[in-house]
């Protein structure tokens, strides 16, 4: 007995992509509802998800792990959106605040690993690293 997928070669039931990505199905129901899926329904009404549509989803959850809302990600799908450029370029900006506060998170945590003082707080090189939070006190 043939597959699903065999039988609709670049063909898939919600429920075969959801298990493919590792998502419940109710999250692609919900992209779908916020119009970032269009999925092709089948004469009974079953949604059947193609190569284009797997390749928006792998877009989503890209997006998704570096920060986007559910609505950047819709104006990053929608060649007709305005402002495009714009929520992009704040996207970026985030990113690139996102990834200073990783690189200072990696050296603290760096240093405490090879300090000696057993509370890292007390360690004068290590306020060092936190030193543009205290400032705001």
């Amino acid at each position: 007995m043939k597959s699903s997928a065999e039988a609709a070669p670049g063909r898939w039931s919600v429920g075969e992509v959801a298990e493919r990505f590792d998502l419940p199905t109710h999250v692609l129901r919900h992209w779908e509802s916020v119009g970032l899926l269009r999925p092709r329904r089948d004469a009974a009404g079953r949604r059947r998800y193609g190569e284009d549509d797997v390749a928006r989803i792998a877009i989503i959850l890209r997006s998704k792990a570096a920060g986007m809302s559910l609505d950047q990600i819709a104006v990053l799908l929608d060649e007709d959106a305005p402002g495009r450029h714009e929520v992009l370029q704040a996207h970026l900006e985030d990113l690139d605040r996102r990834m200073e506060e990783m690189r200072r998170s990696r050296e603290m945590t760096e240093h405490a690993f090879r300090c000696t003082a057993h509370d890292i707080s007390t360690c004068p090189h290590f306020r060092q690293g936190v030193a543009d939070i205290l400032a705001r006190f």
